[in-house]
């Protein structure tokens, strides 16, 4: 696995996150937002497991082993690196193939200069957005031979939709976002088909994990909303990629008591306000704080920003947003 799909592999899998879910039992924060509890890799009586959740990275102590989540979970799970980065990915939920795919689609992000424009042009204007949504780009025409120089077989990507019956790549000219699960790929030419996910579910609400800890979430229908709203401050959003949920992304949030803006589109045809309503009245079913945002006639959050709506103007149709 190359070092770019390795870095993608602990981005996704935030540290902490995968030690709550190993029932890690935190003592204590001890400044600069590092946590110390006992150690989950021998027998600790004395808090002595040292976590920096934004360096992503642990020490213990008393048994003098530290690292990153991947050399946590060889530790743990006492399994050799490649086991350990398995095991990850299936945690996780995105195939180790996929991964490879998503890392090689950043290589070629910034080789494209059209793809580039296209992202400013859609409101992506900074390279932490960028990292933070692990954006890539598809040119077409390469991604089957990077993939079988690593010893995928031809097959293996036909399965996975990477490529095509007819051996081709299946993505060319996209801006590529991974998914849990999938890669969505938004076509930069008007010529074909916008949208594009590879075979299987759509996966979760985008960067859940990330998000699940606020009292209040924005909820959006699209990528490109859920960036500009991140790139402006507001990282308590999520988005379903759609106006209708499927029902893990119904469970997720209504996992706990919170409050729901729902930012999606006013399209002329009122779909998007339609999908709205139903879903506000299934959220206070389910004993949520729903609140539907009104963007200006036409737009969605994207939109509105792209054409210099800002922060203070959004925080504004946040506090108006009616039940």
């Amino acid at each position: 696995m190359n070092r770019i799909a390795l870095d993608e592999l602990k981005q996704q899998i935030p540290l902490l996150e995968y030690l709550r879910a190993h029932d890690w039992q935190q003592a204590k924060p001890i400044g600069f937002g590092r946590l110390l509890g006992l150690c989950p890799l021998h027998a600790d009586h004395k808090p002595s497991f040292l976590v920096d959740p934004h360096k992503n990275l642990f020490y213990c102590y008393g048994c003098r082993r530290g690292g990153d989540v991947i050399r946590f979970a060889e530790l743990y799970h006492q399994v050799k690196f490649p086991q350990a980065v398995a095991l990850l990915h299936q945690w996780r939920g995105l195939p180790p193939l996929l991964h490879e795919a998503a890392g090689f689609y950043r290589m070629q992000l910034h080789r494209h200069a059209e793809a580039v424009a296209y992202l400013y042009q859609r409101g992506v204007r900074t390279p932490e957005l960028i990292e933070h949504m692990r954006i890539g780009y598809a040119p077409g025409g390469c991604l089957r031979g990077w993939l079988v120089q690593l010893g995928y077989p031809i097959q293996t990507l036909r399965q996975a939709g990477l490529v095509t019956a007819s051996g081709y790549d299946a993505y060319t000219h996209r801006v590529v976002f991974p998914l849990e699960g999938n890669l969505y790929g938004r076509s930069l030419s008007a010529a074909a088909p916008p949208h594009r996910f590879l075979p299987g579910a759509k996966g979760g609400l985008y960067s859940w994990e990330q998000v699940r800890q606020y009292p209040e979430v924005i909820l959006v229908e699209g990528l490109f909303d859920y960036a500009v709203l991140w790139q402006a401050g507001f990282h308590n959003v999520t988005c379903s990629m759609g106006n209708h949920l499927n029902a893990h992304q119904y469970r997720q949030l209504c996992d706990l008591p919170r409050t729901v803006y729902l930012a999606f589109d006013t399209d002329t045809n009122g779909s998007g306000q339609q999908a709205a309503q139903s879903l506000a009245c299934r959220l206070r079913e389910q004993g949520m704080n729903v609140r539907r945002v009104s963007l200006p006639d036409g737009h969605d959050p994207n939109s509105f920003f792209v054409e210099n709506g800002d922060a203070r103007q959004f925080q504004s149709l946040l506090e108006a947003a009616l039940p």
